[in-house]
C-alpha cells in the first residue's frame, strides 16, 4: 500500500487551470481512492497501481502546460 500527494504548478487564482485538470481526471480513471483537496491530490492503492496512476498524471499534466508537479511517496505506517 503506498498513499502518494502530488501538486500541480503554476498555480491559477481561483481555479485550478487546465494542467491541474487533466492531472486530476487522469488519476480519476485508475483504480486507486483519489482525494481531491484545494491544494494538491492524495492516491492510495496498491504499489503498482499507485505508481502508475502517477505517471499517467505527470503525463497529463505537462502535455496540458504544468511546469512543475511536486510529488511525495510514503508507505503509510499502518498498511
Amino acid at each position: 500500500m503506498l498513499r502518494a500527494d502530488f501538486t500541480v504548478e503554476p498555480w491559477v487564482t481561483g481555479e485550478r487551470g487546465e494542467h491541474g485538470r487533466a492531472a486530476l481526471d487522469a488519476v480519476v480513471e485508475s483504480d486507486v481512492f483519489v482525494d481531491d483537496g484545494p491544494f494538491g491530490t492524495t492516491l492510495e492503492g496498491d504499489d503498482e497501481r499507485v505508481l502508475s496512476a502517477l505517471l499517467t498524471a505527470l503525463r497529463a499534466a505537462f502535455a496540458a502546460g504544468a511546469t512543475r508537479v511536486s510529488i511525495q511517496v510514503a508507505r503509510p505506517s499502518d498498511a
